[in-house]
């Protein structure tokens, strides 16, 4: 009898559905939001204010996922464990 091969379940080996609207989208609907809202306004800062919204719950789901493993996130994140742990205690993930 032939072993089962390990399942392979890297990003690149996930399947997205055609139909599944990307992250991209969603960020650029809510920055287009969030202008609307500004009437006009200047917005400042911008930037760090995006990657603040979207960094805290990328953190809080790579841990969720990982069975709050930080170096399973760290790893999955892209990020030393070391840096990953820098990030949650930015947050006040830690």
């Amino acid at each position: 009898m032939e072993a089962n091969p390990k399942k392979d379940t890297s990003v690149s080996a996930i399947s997205i559905p055609c139909n599944t609207v990307t992250l991209s989208a969603h960020v650029k609907q809510a920055v287009d939001d969030y202008f609307a809202q500004l009437n006009g306004h200047a917005a400042a800062d911008l930037y760090a204010m995006v990657l603040s919204e979207v960094e805290k719950p990328l953190l809080e789901t790579a841990l969720y996922h990982s069975g709050q493993n930080q170096t399973k996130a760290a790893k999955a994140l892209g990020l030393s464990r070391s840096t990953l742990r820098k990030k949650l205690e930015l947050y006040g993930l830690s």
